[in-house]
């Protein structure tokens, strides 16, 4: 297991992140809530890095889909059934990826859960919630959906030019969405020395 370094009182500027999104089947009595895709992208030095990392993810091509989950899985049902499952990518994802980094999110319970669910031994984190940050900076903001926070804060031209072709609900899209959410919220006036801790204890 890659060990984590503890980078707390390090200047968020200057720490390095994962930011990370999946798209769900959507909760459905009597199945789990499972990921059909994975995005990831990293943040580094107060910048958006270049090498991100997308893939589908493998599911039961029987199995049924919340009606009200978003994003293009129904005309994706072939492919998904024949992608790696989230098994198969584990050891790639822990090592360049997910453990001994600070993760971000946007909402990150469906993310925590599904990593706990994948790897039960692991515990990946700590974790920043970009849905608490927006709340806790623009509390007159209507609403703190990633979409419309990337709107109201005339994101979308870098998000198109980092993303171009994609869509919200592709993980990918997501991803990079929230990372430059969080990108935004560090270039803020006086924000120079908030610190990786202050950013994963936003209640």
């Amino acid at each position: 297991m890659r060990p984590y370094h503890d980078t707390s009182a390090l200047p968020a500027h200057h720490a390095r992140f994962t930011v990370l999104d999946f798209e769900t089947t959507g909760s459905v009595r009597g199945w789990p809530v499972e990921p059909w895709q994975i995005g990831l992208v990293g943040i580094a030095g107060g910048r958006l890095l270049a090498d991100g990392y997308d893939s589908l993810l493998r599911i039961d091509p029987g199995r049924p889909f919340n009606p009200h989950a978003p994003g293009r899985h129904a005309r994706l049902r072939t492919a998904l059934a024949t992608a790696p499952s989230l098994a198969d990518l584990w050891p790639f994802l822990a090592e360049n990826w997910l453990l001994g980094r600070v993760l971000v999110a946007h909402n990150v319970g469906t993310e925590r859960s599904v990593l706990r669910r994948a790897a039960p031994l692991h515990r990946p984190g700590p974790w920043i919630d970009t849905l608490r940050l927006v709340r806790r900076t623009y509390p007159r903001h209507a609403s703190a959906a990633l979409d419309d926070v990337v709107g109201e804060l005339g994101l979308e031209p870098a998000l198109q030019a980092a993303c171009p072709g994609r869509a919200p609900h592709d993980a990918r899209y997501d991803a990079t969405a929230c990372a430059l959410l969080l990108l935004h919220c560090l270039a803020l006036p006086g924000w120079e020395q908030v610190t990786v801790q202050a950013l994963v204890d936003l209640e």
